[in-house]
């Protein structure tokens, strides 16, 4: 269902399965899944010509079934066997889909007649004594026949077999055979289920097809297997399915007919899974998921067939033919295929859940239910086949996720991931439950809006904020200021207005873009907010109202301070930290904007404080250094308890100390300033509330005021010095005095 539903979502190119899971679950995820994939085609091309060597040998091998001693036996010579199938199927795939089609084609006509003659045996056959064959050392010796019991249809014979009864397996050591290596057989026969879907770039209408041709597929194969496993047990005693797994060459009333069919469809699975592999190989190495290491790939095409990738899928099924048993084949076989399947149930999932608009398939017979349903049954199937096997490729599929996301150049491909839908379905349902109302102290952090002019001047302040967000919001706000319209209409006949409509956008369209990279430069965790407005005093109100979203609203607005100091270019600067040449000089002019006056300046800090905001002044941080080098020489982190703009009237305990120690707590939670220590600078002058001020006792009031200073730092739990400051009467009033001349000369 998933398979049908993701092939209508949209138009389908070479790759099959690979191509639906990378363009729904990101190059990463869709890469890795993809190249398991390709290992799982590759390993079941390896096991249907393991299943038909073994056929040829049962049958014209010295003890074979239909004519003993045609051919050799052996380890070695049923790798020759399988050698010389596998270059038969290179060399139909060399020649190209035509001719698999053509193949594949004349290959159901023999499957589809043996089947019939089969199906007659069970119902026209009576009651006979079937040999068992001399490759079983256990019954037999060599010399004298062993033969099993075929009732014929029979109700008690079916009644019998209706339990399972494990025995050993034959011809894989004596070892005993479980559900899950019945499974693992078993389920080698349906993984032929991705072969169209594989062939997906030869397709006329995939859309159309791979729904149709898949289900048709999967619903003859089970109605064929449904009568089989029906017939078989209603004619066939336990001992016989133990002990000959040819039997139906005894029964048939042309014995041949089972080798025929045997052979023709292990061959022919062989084939397609070798071209479906080497289509999704051509589609990885189109993608560019792994570099320039699969380019040959994508130059060995010859007339649209992918020459290089069909050697190269021929090469490995070699390789995978040395593990010589069949079951161990069927079980890592069966693995592969089911984390395939396993991928493409959770991209189809996960695009339901996520709600995404376009996730609209013409297979009305798909819903969450199914995805889920597959989901849960590959995953539990997987470990029931082999928990090894399973747990291993899981694994195997997580490590090479990790590798593509570091090290592929397909990660930055604009494919569309799920992700984003998903993360962004999260994301709005978590900011629905965030509540203003439920704020509480205890839990305040700060959120925090940065404006800033040109970027180009303010990294190290940009990346500073960052250490000071403590997991809350950032935001790096830019008012662009444009007198006048902001977007002006265009003029003249519909030529020229087309030409000012792409001349005249919203400027903050293009600027967007490299604020991202910015933000990506400077590795900052910031949301980007520009506005357009005919001062920066507009501008910035608008920022401070709009910035956020929900609950997730800025409670603390920065600005850098207003001087007259020479701007550096971190940017353009080979010294800086922050240099990079991708911003040009272009990029965050210097000069942006028209310089702000003290009044208005004086007048955006108003506007904030009178929104109920935070405010924060930035002076000097482009002498920061922040390299672990500079950090190092330093000591303290000092925490200034004053109101600067009236710093006679403030204490330890207003709140705009308590604000600026909090501030000082997150910086000295980063790791990079952990190592300092916070210093309080004890301003003794400045007290005017709470403390006890001794005019013939100076020296008792400094030390009262150090000890509820102590006792207030012990009950918010910061471990900080205190460091009195001299003489700070005097700086206070030498304040006040210079505040009254530059008064009376004004």
């Amino acid at each position: 269902m998933s398979v049908c539903a993701i092939s209508t979502n949209g138009a389908v190119e070479g790759g099959g399965a690979y191509f639906m899971i990378s363009r729904t679950l990101g190059p990463e995820f869709g890469g890795s899944i993809g190249t398991l994939f390709f290992f799982a085609n590759i390993v079941s091309s390896a096991l249907c010509i393991s299943g038909c060597v073994e056929g040829l040998m049962e049958n014209f091998g010295p003890t074979g079934y239909l004519k003993p001693d045609l051919i050799q036996e052996g380890r070695w010579w049923g790798f020759l066997y399988c050698t010389c199938l596998n270059i038969l199927n290179l060399l139909v795939c060399l020649i190209g889909a035509s001719m698999f089609a053509k193949t594949t084609v004349f290959i159901l006509i023999l499957v589809c007649g043996c089947l019939g003659i089969m199906f007659f045996s069970f119902l026209y056959e009576g009651p006979r004594q079937v040999q068992i064959p001399f490759s079983n050392k256990n019954l037999t010796n060599g010399t004298i026949p062993v033969f099993a019991n075929y009732t014929g249809l029979r109700g008690s014979t079916l009644h019998d077999n209706w339990w399972p009864q494990y025995a050993k397996d034959y011809t894989a050591n004596d070892e005993l055979v479980t559900f899950s290596t019945v499974f693992g057989v078993l389920f080698s026969g349906v993984t032929g289920i991705m072969a169209g879907a594989n062939m997906s770039g030869e397709l006329k209408n995939p859309g159309k097809s791979i729904p149709w041709g898949t289900l048709s597929a999967v619903g003859f194969t089970f109605l064929v297997y449904l009568g089989c496993s029906v017939l078989v047990s209603a004619t066939c005693t336990a001992y016989l399915l133990q002990n000959n797994y040819l039997f139906l060459t005894g029964v048939s009333i042309w014995p041949a007919s089972v080798a025929i069919g045997l052979l023709t469809a292990t061959w022919s699975a062989a084939l397609s899974n070798v071209i479906g592999g080497s289509r999704v190989l051509e589609a990885l190495a189109k993608d560019n998921v792994f570099g320039s290491a699969l380019n040959f790939i994508t130059r060995g095409t010859w007339k649209g067939n992918p020459v290089a990738a069909v050697v190269v899928s021929a090469v490995l099924v070699q390789f995978v033919l040395l593990i010589g048993s069949l079951n161990l084949i069927a079980q890592l076989n069966s693995v592969l295929f089911l984390l395939s399947y396993l991928a493409t149930n959770l991209a189809c999932l996960g695009l339901e859940l996520a709600g995404a608009p376009n996730f609209r398939p013409t297979f009305m017979f798909f819903s969450w239910h199914t995805a889920l349903i597959g989901l849960l049954g590959t995953l539990i199937m997987m470990m029931v086949i082999s928990p090894i096997y399973a747990s291993c490729s899981i694994l195997l599929c997580l490590l090479l996720v990790v590798f593509l996301h570091l090290f592929s150049p397909s990660k930055e491909a604009d494919w569309g991931s799920i992700s984003q839908a998903l993360i962004f379905h999260q994301v709005r349902k978590y900011l629905l439950l965030l509540d203003i109302r439920k704020d509480h102290v205890k839990f305040w952090r700060p959120q925090v809006l940065l404006l800033v002019n040109s970027p180009r001047t303010a990294c190290p302040l940009i990346d500073f904020i960052n250490d000071l967000k403590k997991g809350g919001l950032y935001v790096l706000g830019h008012v662009e200021v444009q007198e006048g319209e902001m977007i002006e209409k265009p003029q003249g006949n519909e030529a020229e207005q087309g030409e000012n409509e792409e001349a005249k956008v919203d400027p903050t369209v293009t600027q967007t873009i490299h604020w991202l990279n910015l933000v990506d430069h400077l590795k900052v965790k910031a949301f980007v907010e520009l506005t357009v407005a005919d001062n920066v005093r507009t501008g910035m109100q608008h920022l401070v109202r709009l910035s956020g979203m929900g609950a997730m609203k800025p409670n603390t607005v920065i600005l850098g301070f207003l001087d007259k100091d020479d701007p550096t270019d971190f940017l353009s600067t080979h010294w800086s930290a922050y240099y990079n040449e991708d911003f040009e000089n272009d990029v965050f002019p210097i000069r942006s904007q028209k310089s702000v006056s003290p009044l208005e300046y004086v007048q955006m800090m108003g506007d904030v404080l009178r929104m109920k905001k935070n405010l924060c002044l930035c002076r000097n941080f482009s002498k920061l250094k922040k390299d672990v080098k500079s950090v190092r020489t330093k000591k303290y982190i000092d925490v200034w308890p004053v109101n600067f703009l009236n710093p006679g009237e403030s204490d330890a305990f207003d709140t705009t100390s308590l604000f600026m120690l909090q501030l000082a707590c997150i910086v000295n939670m980063v790791p990079l300033w952990s190592r300092l220590k916070l210093r309080v600078r004890l301003c003794e002058g400045g007290q005017s509330q709470g403390t006890l001020e001794v005019e013939s006792h100076p020296a008792q009031a400094v030390v009262t005021y150090r000890d509820r200073l102590t006792d207030m730092l012990t009950r918010l739990r910061i471990e900080a010095e205190l460091a009195p400051v001299q003489e700070w009467r005097r700086i206070v009033e030498r304040s006040r005095h210079s505040e009254w001349e530059a008064y009376a000369k004004k």
